[in-house]
């Protein structure tokens, strides 16, 4: 990645100064395995209510695995094994009284590729809602469609044409819409696997805009491969390195002074 001991990320770093938060997830313990693979082991983390959390760390470290055990997402895939607790206000997220479905609309997922259904951007958004019975009549849906897609920075760009389908936007605005469709379910946590990774340098910095937009409104994860990105966009980074959570503090401190060697050698370009 180069050398990212420069000023610039010192600067940006210690701008981003997290405040005290409160836990809206907490993970304890948690190992996750692929048959007899073990890809994350035993990782322990709080992800803070009104903080954006950066997990960063080399391509392979676990990263994208740990983020799809807070919304189960491992569990579509067959082999899949969680250990641990994860929690969300509390609740055993893995519990047997748990509603799936509910969980994923309480904590949204936007993936590293815009993924639009094949519909208009009005039903992309409107879908959710729908589903989930949040609207029960038209125009609930239309005000919850303006909404959040203005929440997501794509209403003046597309309220002329929500009858196009969702597919023929460009891959920045693609991006955004799908951020819109988390968004419309209301959900608490949103979290974000590289969604800037397929993107130009402009839709990136309009979705690092939208990120800090939405802070504190919903307790956001993201993970990066891009070491820029996650000083400037999070509070609390969390180093990955084969399958360990190595080091997890302020972005500040993650990135001016880190504890660890595993940790510098990383930030400084020496690996990854």
């Amino acid at each position: 990645m180069g050398d990212m001991t420069d000023t610039s990320i010192n600067q940006i770093a210690a701008q981003q100064q997290a405040k005290p938060d409160v836990a809206k997830m907490t993970a304890r313990n948690v190992n996750v395995f692929y048959g007899t693979k073990k890809a994350i082991d035993n990782v322990s983390i709080d992800v803070g209510r009104d903080n954006v959390t950066a997990f960063i760390g080399p391509s392979g470290c676990g990263k994208s695995t740990f983020l799809r055990t807070l919304n189960r997402m491992n569990d579509t895939v067959p082999s899949a094994r969680v250990e641990g607790a994860i929690t969300l206000d509390g609740e055993d997220i893995y519990g047997s009284g748990m509603d799936v479905v509910q969980l994923r609309a309480r904590v949204g997922m936007v993936f590293q590729k815009p993924n639009p259904f094949p519909k208009s951007i009005f039903e992309n958004v409107a879908y959710g809602p729908r589903i989930h019975g949040l609207a029960s009549a038209r125009s609930d849906l239309d005000g919850i469609v303006e909404k959040s897609l203005k929440r997501a920075g794509l209403w003046d760009e597309v309220k002329d044409r929500l009858n196009e389908s969702g597919t023929a936007l460009s891959g920045g605005q693609q991006q955004r819409l799908c951020i819109a469709r988390a968004i419309a379910v209301d959900p608490e946590v949103i979290l974000m696997d590289e969604p800037a990774s397929a993107l130009d340098p402009i839709a990136t910095a309009r979705i690092e805009e939208l990120i800090h937009e939405l802070r504190g409104r919903y307790a956001i994860v993201i993970v990066t491969h891009n070491m820029q990105q996650a000083a400037r966009v999070s509070q609390r980074t969390a180093f990955f390195h084969l399958g360990h959570l190595v080091e997890y503090g302020d972005t500040s401190d993650i990135f001016t002074n880190p504890r660890e060697t595993r940790t510098k050698d990383y930030i400084t370009g020496r690996y990854g």
